[in-house]
C-alpha cells in the first residue's frame, strides 16, 4: 500500500479516536452517535478496497455532520484531485481558505493544496499566484519549487533562473545545472531567431552569446553550453572558434560530440583539417560507440576517399561493433553506388525488412521515466528532468 493511501487512512482513524473522545464526554447527540461510527467505517473499509468512490460519498456525509473536522476536509480534497475532480477539490480547499476558526498553519497548508489543484486543473496563473502567496510560510521551499516547475513548463526562462537562484540561495540546494539550462535555452532560442530573421541577426546572435556566457558562469563543467558556443561560432562563420568549443566539450561530455558530428566534420572542412577531425572521430568512437559517429565518419571518408573505400572502412567497423542502424546506413550509401539489379534489389529488400527496427532503435530514451522521442532532449518532454536522455540511440543503450 502506497504512502497517500496510508495517510488518507489515518485521517479517519484520527477523526474516530476524536468521536469517541466526544461521546465520553457526552457531547454527541444519540443520532450522531449511532450515524458516524457507521459512516467512517464504511469509508474506512471502502478505502482500503480502493474504492475511492464510494469512500468519498461516505466522508462527504461525515463532513456534514461534523463540519469543523479539518483533517477530514484535507482528505476528501486530496481524494478529489487524486481522481481529477479538480473542481470538488477547489470548492473544499477554497471554503477551508474562508473559514475564520482556521488557525495559521491550517490556512497555509489550505493554500498549498489550493495551488495543487489549480496546477492539476491546467490554470496555471492562479496556482503561480496561490503558490505566490506562500512566500515567508513553511511552505515556502515547497512554494518555491511548485513555481519553478511552472515557469519551465510554460518556457518562462528569466523567471526560472531567478526562482533557481532564490532556491539556491535561501536552501543551500545545488542549482547550478538547472540555471545553465535555463540560460542555453535562452540561448538556443536567440540562435534559432538569428538563422530565421536575417534582419535581426546580429542583436540575436549578441543575446545568444550572453546567454552562453550566463550559463558558462553558472556551470563551465557542463557540456550544452560548449556546444551552444560551437553553433554560434558556426553561425558567425568562424569554424576556428566553433572546433574550439567544441574541443572544451568533448574535454567534459565526449559522449556529446555525437550530436553535432557532421558540424564537426563540416568545420574541419573549411579549415582544410578533415584528417584531423576522422582521427579525433574514430578515437571517441572507440570509446563511447554512436551510430551517429559512425555516420559522420562514414559519409566523410566516403566525400573525401570514394564510396568504395568507405564501404570497406564501414563493414570493417561494423564487424568490430555490430549495429542494425550502422549497417542500415552502409547499405543507404551502398545504394548511393553502381550497383548491380540483384544486388540493389537485395540491398532494398534488406533495408524494407530492417525498417521497423531501425525506427525502433533510432530514438532517444529518458533514463527516468522511458519516455522515447526521435530527437535528443537536455529536458525530458515526459518528467521534466534535466540531463535524463543520454546521447545515444536506444540500440546503444540496450546493447550497453
Amino acid at each position: 500500500m502506497d504512502y497517500d493511501l496510508w495517510w488518507l487512512l489515518a485521517v479517519p482513524l484520527v477523526f474516530g479516536a476524536g468521536w469517541l473522545v466526544a461521546r465520553a464526554d457526552g457531547r454527541a447527540a444519540r443520532t450522531r452517535a449511532d450515524a458516524l461510527p457507521a459512516a467512517y467505517l464504511r469509508g474506512l473499509n471502502f478505502l482500503l478496497d480502493e474504492q475511492h468512490e464510494q469512500a468519498i460519498d461516505e466522508f462527504v456525509d461525515i463532513v456534514r455532520l461534523e463540519p469543523e473536522n479539518v483533517a477530514l476536509h484535507f482528505a476528501l480534497g486530496k481524494l478529489f484531485r487524486d481522481r481529477g475532480e479538480t473542481d470538488r477539490a477547489i470548492r473544499v480547499h477554497q471554503n477551508l481558505i474562508g473559514r475564520s476558526d482556521l488557525d495559521p498553519e491550517q490556512r497555509v497548508k489550505a493554500l498549498h493544496e489550493l495551488g495543487q489543484d489549480y496546477l492539476k486543473a491546467g490554470l496555471i496563473d492562479r496556482a503561480d499566484e496561490t503558490f505566490q502567496r506562500l512566500g515567508g510560510s513553511t511552505y515556502s521551499e515547497r512554494a518555491l519549487r511548485q513555481r519553478l516547475q511552472i515557469a519551465q513548463t510554460v518556457r518562462d526562462w528569466q523567471l526560472a533562473i531567478e526562482l533557481a537562484g532564490q532556491l539556491q540561495q535561501e536552501q543551500g540546494a545545488d542549482r547550478a545545472s538547472e540555471i545553465a539550462h535555463c540560460h542555453c535555452e535562452l540561448a538556443q532560442a536567440a540562435l534559432e531567431q538569428a538563422a530565421s530573421q536575417p534582419g535581426e541577426r546580429e542583436q540575436h546572435l549578441a543575446q545568444a552569446r550572453a546567454a552562453i556566457d550566463a550559463a558558462r558562469s553558472a556551470d563551465a563543467a557542463h557540456p550544452r553550453s560548449w556546444l551552444l558556443r560551437g553553433q554560434l561560432g558556426e553561425l558567425e562563420s568562424d569554424p576556428a572558434a566553433a572546433l574550439a568549443a567544441w574541443q572544451t566539450m568533448v574535454q567534459v561530455g565526449p559522449a556529446y560530440l555525437a550530436l553535432v558530428a557532421r558540424e564537426f566534420v563540416a568545420a574541419h572542412e573549411k579549415l582544410d583539417r578533415v584528417a584531423e577531425a576522422l582521427a579525433q572521430l574514430e578515437t571517441i568512437a572507440a570509446q563511447h560507440p554512436s551510430v551517429d559517429l559512425f555516420g559522420a565518419i562514414l559519409d566523410a571518408r566516403a566525400k573525401r576517399d570514394g564510396a568504395s573505400a568507405a564501404l570497406e572502412w564501414g563493414s570493417g567497423a561494423l564487424l568490430a561493433a555490430p549495429s542494425i542502424l550502422g549497417y542500415d546506413r552502409l547499405n543507404e550509401l551502398r545504394l548511393a553506388t553502381e550497383l548491380s539489379e540483384s544486388e540493389r534489389n537485395e540491398c532494398e529488400f534488406t533495408r524494407t525488412l530492417l525498417r521497423a527496427q531501425v525506427r525502433r532503435l533510432s530514438r532517444y530514451q529518458c533514463g527516468h521515466c522511458g519516455f522515447k522521442a526521435r530527437r535528443f532532449y537536455w529536458q525530458c518532454p515526459g518528467c521534466n528532468r534535466w540531463d535524463s536522455y543520454a546521447p545515444l540511440r536506444s540500440e546503444e543503450l540496450e546493447r550497453g
